[in-house]
């Protein structure tokens, strides 16, 4: 699991990338040129028992590393994996956060699906649970608002590309061609922002422990994604250039930051959920 395009002395430096640089590298185009190596030295960390990040099976159907919280900024890679059963959801993959992401995908097709979500005529009737946690325990409170959701724009983002999507943008997220994926993802928390999530209208407010995945059935997923970077990054390939460096913070053509908002208001903030 030798991480690609890394020399020795910039392993060091690899390991202590943080929000701040990792942004940096999305901002400045440079992405696919470090983030690959970056993460394939996080997870071979994890495997060899250096790190004591785990492995959490997210209740969005992935496997989550936490690598940084600080703050109101968090860093964590998501892969989607076939060795790992995903959790059984108790209301439905339409959710928002209460932070903007900014996210870099390593391998795999990622397609972001935002909803529309009013109280108007059409489409699917859900209801609006608020998204609380507290350590491993996401408490989801049944606001007992009900709304109609529709599918809206989609965007598709494959191996070597970024994407933003700010906070309080209703959407579900699809692995294409396959279950294999995925990214770093980069969360900047915003004032005036809920979690929340869409579910049925009879489902009463309850909680979901996110439990780490089994060690034997972890350390498969991270070795299988291991190898897919370094299939999707060879050594010795450059990425091709960017036309222009990208700014996370700005509007982006393939996805831009036109600040839409579902039309559902947010209740009191809590901790984030970092969903």
């Amino acid at each position: 699991m030798t991480p690609p395009r890394a020399t020795a002395i910039e392993c060091e430096r690899l390991r202590a990338m943080r929000y701040e640089e990792i942004r940096g590298e999305i901002g400045a185009g440079t992405a696919a040129r470090t983030l690959p190596a970056w993460a394939a030295r996080v997870v071979e960390d994890v495997v060899a028992g250096r790190s004591l990040v785990p492995a959490v099976r997210h209740p969005l159907g992935f496997l989550c590393l936490p690598v940084e919280r600080t703050g109101d900024y968090g860093v964590c890679l998501h892969i989607w994996t076939p060795e790992v059963e995903p959790v059984p959801s108790t209301t439905s993959p339409v959710h928002c956060h209460s932070w903007d992401l900014i996210s870099f995908v390593l391998y795999g097709t990622v397609r972001n699906v935002r909803m529309n979500v009013d109280e108007g005529p059409g489409g699917a009737v859900l209801q609006v649970f608020e998204v609380v946690s507290r350590g491993d325990v996401d408490e989801l409170r049944a606001t007992g608002r009900s709304v109609r959701c529709s599918p809206g724009r989609s965007t598709t983002h494959g191996t070597g590309e970024s994407y933003t999507l700010p906070a309080g943008v209703f959407h579900s997220t699809l692995i294409e061609d396959g279950r294999d994926a995925a990214t770093v993802a980069l969360g900047r928390q915003t004032p005036g922002t809920g979690d929340l999530s869409l579910g049925p209208l009879d489902i009463a407010s309850h909680r979901v422990h996110r439990s780490r995945s089994d060690p034997g059935e972890a350390v498969r997923a991270l070795r299988r994604s291991a190898r897919r970077i370094a299939d999707a990054h060879p050594p010795g390939v450059d990425p091709p250039d960017a036309d222009s460096p990208a700014d996370p913070s700005a509007p982006s053509s393939s996805d831009p930051l036109d600040g839409s908002r579902p039309s559902v208001p947010h209740p009191r903030r809590h901790r984030p959920a970092r969903r």
